[in-house]
């Protein structure tokens, strides 16, 4: 599977960026039974799940984004999105998605004070 992370930037505290995840060479039948998600690794941190949403669009959040993010997806673009908003400079990381046991490149994302 080969994913297409995009829509990372820099952004001021209290804004706000919205990531996509294509999965360009999935045909519809196979995309829409996986589930799909985005971890970020800040510099010097380990790798941390944000968020994750199942084929039946259930949704789970990591503490430190409820409220602020969230994750939807598309199947007929074979795409999955993370709405951010009111970011905070913790927030700052390389993003990645997953899906179908694949990661994408990482989409940088930085949070000016």
């Amino acid at each position: 599977v080969q994913l297409q992370a995009s829509g990372g930037g820099l952004v001021q505290a209290g804004g706000s960026l919205r990531l996509s995840c294509t999965a360009s060479r999935m045909i519809f039948s196979t995309f829409s039974p996986e589930a799909g998600a985005w971890y970020r690794q800040a510099p010097g941190k380990q790798r941390e799940l944000v968020a994750r949403i199942d084929s039946d669009r259930s949704t789970m959040y990591a503490d430190s984004v409820k409220g602020r993010f969230a994750i939807s997806r598309d199947n007929s673009r074979k795409q999955v999105y993370l709405q951010m908003n009111s970011l905070k400079p913790e927030d700052t990381a390389v993003y990645y998605c997953f899906f179908a046991d694949s990661w994408g490149q990482g989409t940088l994302v930085t949070v000016s004070s």
